[in-house]
């Protein structure tokens, strides 16, 4: 099966508004075994990092990212897209939009976070190009109060 074509004249790219925050805690929350709490997200608001939603024209949320520059690297903080939407392209959508605020900001290189269980993200920065760099040992939380690590990788710009 082949994955839909978006006509993105007809989706709705914005900054993240404290009204999208109740649809981004409910995507956050149906698609990461260890979600940001709303609290998460209404500090990044807060400190005015980069925070993008992607909506279709019902207004429907189909993905959104969170982007924090430090001196001349972007650290992608957190990308989502809905589940029913997964596979379409979009994920790469909101990646080509995370490095293009990135460049407009002056960054050299965005960085990000992973967990080695989330093959299927794995695979999507390799693809997009983002290299591994590293581990943070125990960074996330895991089942059964165990932790997890997760590995660092950049993607120069």
């Amino acid at each position: 099966m082949t994955a839909p074509v978006w006509d993105l004249a007809r989706l709705n790219y914005e900054p993240m508004q404290q009204a999208d925050l109740n649809d981004v805690f409910a995507l956050e929350q149906s698609v990461y075994p260890h979600p940001w709490t709303m609290a998460n997200f209404q500090d990044s608001l807060n400190s005015s990092y980069e925070a993008w939603v992607l909506r279709d024209r019902d207004g429907y949320l189909l993905g959104y990212f969170l982007l924090m520059a430090i001196v001349d690297e972007a650290h992608l903080l957190n990308v989502a897209v809905s589940a029913e939407k997964q596979g379409q392209g979009l994920g790469r959508f909101l990646l080509n939009q995370a490095a293009a605020c990135a460049r407009g900001l002056g960054m050299e290189s965005v960085l990000l976070e992973v967990r080695p269980s989330n093959t299927r993200a794995l695979e999507i920065y390799e693809r997009y190009g983002f290299k591994q760099i590293g581990r943070r040992k125990g960074y996330y939380p895991a089942a059964n109060q165990q932790r997890e690590d997760a590995i660092v990788m950049r993607f120069q710009l």
